[in-house]
């Protein structure tokens, strides 16, 4: 279990470096040739290695570590419950999209991801899908204490805040990849909101809805309690995914966009933390009442001194 804790944070220290790659390179360094042109060989090749597949390692180091997180606190089949879902549901809706375009728009993928599936989704695409989900979820699940007890109303809840966050990241994800100087996908026609089609915000919603639904189903009535400080990689990865989005946006793009992005840090990082705040005064509620249950299974009251340690 510790080789997996100290894998999982190399993994995510790699992913957010690799953020900080990203962005000097496409804010710094790409807008200005003349730093490439000065350059020693190595250092252009190196530089060009990094751009044709900086995308694709960030997301793939995101993936990992995410996917590292949750074997070890929910355990390997929680861990792919919500992975499979999220992988082949997203990526159905990708190529869907990429073909018909519903539920998205009509829109492109260009290159800088990976290796396209079918000619038309970077494999990375449902990996991102995948991992940005799972964070979204968990916050929403562990910060509104969906647990065995909890009504069908609660659940629900649970997957329109886990979706709502995920969409959110998109208000800064779809500019600064589609209408940035150096784009990764296009839109064919530019939709009413800020260069986005409506309905792309819908697919979102949608999508993320769909497979968090049959991972919660498989997930049945299983109690996820995670403190605040087990909360700490799902959050740092949202808040760091966003950054991305939005230093793109803010930096590349005019003043119209913060529009877009007050509306993100609005329905989707402030909720996020809110959610990462409280989760663990749910944790201690959920301990309490399971010592409470104890308590009336066995008819006899346990020592002041033994409850006070299982809430520690």
């Amino acid at each position: 279990m510790k080789q997996l804790t100290i894998a999982e944070r190399y993994l995510l220290l790699a992913h957010i470096l690799s953020t900080v790659f990203g962005l000097a390179g496409l804010l710094i360094v790409l807008p200005n040739p003349e730093i490439i042109v000065s350059l020693p060989p190595i250092g252009q090749t190196a530089f060009q290695w990094s751009m044709a597949g900086g995308g694709a390692t960030f997301i793939i180091f995101g993936a990992l570590a995410v996917a590292l997180y949750g074997i070890r606190n929910l355990g390997i089949g929680t861990t792919l419950a919500f992975m499979l879902p999220s992988v082949f549901l997203s990526l159905s809706s990708e190529l869907l999209g990429t073909s018909t375009g519903f539920p998205f728009g009509d829109y492109a993928y260009l290159s800088g991801l990976g290796y396209k599936i079918a000619g038309l989704v970077p494999f990375t695409i449902p990996l991102s899908w995948f991992y940005m989900g799972f964070v979204c979820y968990l916050l929403a699940r562990c910060g509104l204490q969906v647990n065995t007890s909890s009504s069908w109303i609660r659940h629900v809840g649970a997957i329109a805040t886990g979706a709502i966050l995920l969409t959110a990241w998109d208000l800064v994800l779809d500019p600064a990849m589609s209408q940035a100087p150096f784009p990764f996908w296009v839109f064919q026609d530019e939709g009413s909101f800020f260069g986005m089609p409506y309905r792309n915000l819908v697919g979102w919603v949608g999508t993320g809805a769909i497979y968090m639904t049959v991972a919660a189903l498989l997930w049945g009535k299983k109690t996820i309690l995670l403190s605040r400080q087990e909360l700490n990689l799902p959050l740092i990865t949202y808040l760091v995914n966003f950054t991305f989005g939005a230093t793109i946006t803010i930096v590349s793009l005019d003043s119209r966009f913060l529009l877009p992005t007050g509306l993100s840090i609005l329905l989707g990082v402030v909720p996020a933390i809110i959610l990462w705040w409280i989760s663990e005064a749910n944790k201690l509620r959920q301990m309490n009442v399971s010592v409470e249950n104890v308590v009336t299974n066995y008819g006899e009251k346990l020592p002041a001194k033994q409850v006070d340690m299982s809430l520690k």
